[in-house]
């Protein structure tokens, strides 16, 4: 299980979401069989969408953040619902990669250059969609990036994962921290140099109580509070019927091209590895469906 805590300062001036998100990048790690640069790629995506998913209102509500680089990770999207349980995949996630010139993990090698978005669905709403250019590929500073543009928030963004030698993940977490309307600029020049006490978030995150030591450490000399926790997990939400309604999405053509070969047919979920098999008879079944709807 992942842990997400938010604390909030007294007079609201500033918000902070941070989460041990270690369980969920080694599930991603176990189902996807990232290499050590992959995992830490995947797992701060993870970890930032699922932050960010916690800041939804309703159980409905979802939101979805793709990574599109030319780097050699491909695509990397990541989906999260209102509680931060999250599932997240990439187009290829075995790709190892040399040390960057400072030793560490060469995620910003991997991610590459382009854009990102991130789509949030909010009930019967039209679906919000902010894109972003990718500014370092490091994934936070992107994510710093997106609140200052698309939605006008000051915002502080730090990520991380540490690797085990085998690729798994040693430990995994994050913050977001925000400044809300009306932050005096004491509140400013406290949490700036706040920031700096805490140099890496993944050996944070291995801490015995590493919500308190970020939150107190973030908000020191500022009266806070710590109004809500609770438990997170990688989570697939993927069924049978969901793989039965893109069959039929593809339509007549397609699916009359796939009974003609007579055989069954695999389809493999790409977010947790589930697979689902139809007969012939099942395929003519959803052809029929499908040419009802048309």
């Amino acid at each position: 299980m992942g842990k997400i805590t938010r604390a909030i300062t007294a007079d609201g001036s500033a918000r902070i979401f941070f989460e041990v998100s270690t369980d969920i990048v080694s599930e991603a790690h176990r189902i996807h069989g990232t290499s050590k640069t992959m995992t830490a790629v995947l797992g701060r995506a993870l970890t930032a969408a699922s932050l960010m998913g916690c800041m939804l209102k309703d159980k409905t509500d979802s939101l979805t953040l793709n990574f599109k680089g030319d780097g050699p990770a491909g695509s990397i999207i990541c989906v999260s619902d209102y509680m931060g349980n999250v599932r997240g995949c990439a187009t290829d996630p075995t790709v190892e990669l040399p040390p960057n010139k400072d030793g560490k993990l060469d995620v910003s090698g991997a991610v590459g250059k382009g854009t990102f978005y991130v789509a949030k669905e909010m009930g019967d709403a039209e679906p919000y969609v902010g894109l972003c250019d990718i500014v370092s590929g490091e994934i936070a500073q992107d994510i710093t990036q997106y609140f200052f543009t698309s939605e006008q928030t000051p915002t502080a963004c730090a990520l991380g994962v540490r690797c085990e030698k085998n690729a798994d993940c040693k430990s995994a977490g994050g913050y977001i921290l925000q400044l809300m309307p009306g932050a005096d600029e004491t509140t400013v020049q406290k949490i700036e140099e706040n920031i700096k006490l805490i140099p890496s978030v993944s050996e944070a995150a291995a801490l015995e109580n590493a919500d308190e030591y970020v939150i107190s450490t973030l908000f020191k000399g500022l009266e806070y509070e710590i109004f809500d926790e609770f438990d997170c997990c990688y989570k697939c939400n993927c069924s049978r019927e969901k793989f039965e309604n893109a069959l039929v999405s593809l339509g007549e053509k397609e699916l009359s091209e796939m009974i003609s070969e007579n055989r069954d047919f695999e389809m493999t979920c790409r977010f947790c590895d589930r697979k689902q098999n139809f007969t012939v008879e099942e395929l003519k079944n959803l052809l029929n469906i499908s040419k009802n709807k048309g």
